[in-house]
């Protein structure tokens, strides 16, 4: 769940461009799918990211029977919490924040009775770094000549944000208008353009281009569809965040403490086989390979991952062809641990540096630890072709390099660090690659054929969500495939009695 962001803008409406979540879904939450008589079903899940383990957790609370694949040795998926550094400190290598529109997300941190803490987005008083001059986002706001790009004449003394805010302002009257209906109107009108195309089409400038892609952290994203971009920042997903107070992997391992007997960690998935009957799901462990069979099979692996599985019979065409296509997003995060949190001297907790320096974006932690000076900054946070050249680098180099960018922009962290960490999702071979990322027409071209159930195989994932790269997508996709399992036919009783 790598959670992208440009933050929040003026004058975006308060209704979601996705379409919301179903109130039905919502009520699963604390009642458990509704009750349905017949026999149990023994299910497969491949994967034990947040799909897999809220589609077990509801199958189970309904009485069924889920056996979870996991191939690592930790549960979570994309939600990964580094706990390397001093004791007591931790930070997050995927998914760190939680919108609070995304309420099914909250809803189960409700349900476990996990704490919830605001994430700091914005911080006026965080420095910006252009062209080898440091300012503040205050300065930068209140005198857009500080700009170093080359602007056409009507974008001169405007900030991105009121650029970006005039270039929607039709999208965002459409949506006032239609209100969900809008979901297909801006879908049909927009899914063949990049964010590129689409602010080309409004009148920026090069200048301007480049000065959005900088400071709203998508220069390397300028390419994906732009319908991803207007799903996000209209649905108000950047504001009022929230992250779970010691780490957001107790998400994942509150699922997995009501699991722990269905879930089998080290076990490499290699081959799915259905017939009318049952599927039989083959994996691998350290002693020799086994299978396990079922009425069902739910599949939550990413595509990259998806692609090395053998399926017999074969899947659809339009499935591999999803498979195939599908543009999945590198994202590298660098951590640094630092003796002191000089940052707090300058401009408190919580928000984030636009730079146009390799480490593009520095994340500055939005609490502080409890009776401790040290703390871990999130150096470098990059997607795209940003992301993929950190990740072709060796760990150390990485923070070496990190850590010289840094030093621009805060000189005192040379005399502060102690060491650091990073994770490279493209280079995951359990993820290989951060989020999906539609590319223009892929939404329309590809989305029918993503969800699809081939037989008896069901596919969730934030991939098969409308929500990419968050929390949210992966426990919508996993609860509906749950849900289509439980309303479907009752099984044989060869399988079902089981």
């Amino acid at each position: 769940m790598g959670d992208a962001t440009i933050g929040s803008l003026p004058g975006m409406p308060s209704p979601a461009l996705a379409p919301p979540i179903p109130a039905t879904v919502l009520r699963t939450v604390p009642a458990g799918l509704e009750p349905r008589p017949g026999l149990r079903k023994r299910v497969v899940i491949i994967g034990a990211g947040m799909a897999g383990l809220v589609a077990g957790f509801e199958l189970a609370r309904q009485g069924h029977e889920p056996v979870i694949l996991e191939a690592q040795n930790r549960v979570g998926g994309r939600i990964y919490t580094l706990r390397s550094f001093a004791p007591g400190l931790y930070a997050e290598a995927g998914a760190m924040r939680i919108p609070r529109v995304h309420r099914l997300t909250l809803e189960y941190c409700h349900l476990f009775g996990l704490q919830l803490r605001p994430f700091v987005m914005d911080n006026p008083r965080a420095p910006v770094y252009l062209a080898g001059r440091r300012m503040t986002l205050e300065q930068l706001d209140r005198d857009p000549s500080l700009i170093p790009f080359e602007l056409a004449a009507h974008e001169r003394g405007r900030t991105y944000a009121e650029l970006w805010a005039e270039a929607t302002r039709e999208v965002r009257e459409l949506y006032e208008q239609k209100g969900e209906a809008a979901h297909t109107i801006l879908g049909r009108l927009y899914d063949q353009y990049s964010i590129r195309d689409f602010l080309k089409q409004q009148g920026f400038s090069e200048g301007a281009v480049e000065l959005f892609g900088v400071l709203s952290y998508r220069e390397a994203n300028l390419g994906a569809s732009v319908v991803e971009q207007l799903r996000e920042i209209l649905g108000r997903a950047f504001e009022d965040m929230q992250e779970i107070a010691g780490g957001m992997d107790l998400l994942p391992n509150a699922f997995y403490q009501r699991l722990r007997r269905q879930v089998r960690l080290g076990a490499q998935v290699v081959a799915v086989d259905q017939n009318a009957d049952h599927v039989t799901v083959h994996y691998k462990t350290a002693s020799g390979t086994y299978a396990e069979s079922g009425d069902y099979c739910i599949c939550t692996v990413p595509f990259g991952v998806l692609r090395h599985l053998d399926f017999v019979p074969h899947l659809s065409k339009g499935k591999y062809r999803a498979i195939r296509s599908l543009n999945y997003n590198p994202s590298t995060k660098i951590l640094l641990q630092v003796r002191h949190r000089f940052w707090e001297q300058h401009h408190g907790t919580g928000g984030a540096t636009p730079t146009d320096l390799p480490i593009r974006r520095i994340v500055y932690p939005s609490h502080a630890p409890a009776d401790e000076e040290r703390g871990v900054l999130l150096a470098s946070y990059t997607w795209g072709q940003d992301a993929a050249r950190w990740g072709a680098l060796g760990p150390a180099e990485r923070i070496a390099l990190a850590l010289k960018d840094v030093a621009k922009i805060h000189p005192e962290v040379l005399r502060e660090v102690e060491g650091g960490a990073s994770h490279a999702w493209y280079n995951d071979p359990y993820a290989v690659g951060a989020f999906a990322l539609f590319e223009p027409g892929q939404e329309t071209a590809l989305h029918g054929d993503i969800v699809r159930p081939e037989g008896r195989i069901h596919f969730a994932g934030e991939h098969t969500s409308l929500w990419h790269a968050w929390i949210q997508g992966a426990l919508e996709s996993g609860t509906r495939a749950a849900a289509a399992i439980h309303e479907a036919p009752e099984p044989s009783a060869a399988h079902g009695s089981r």
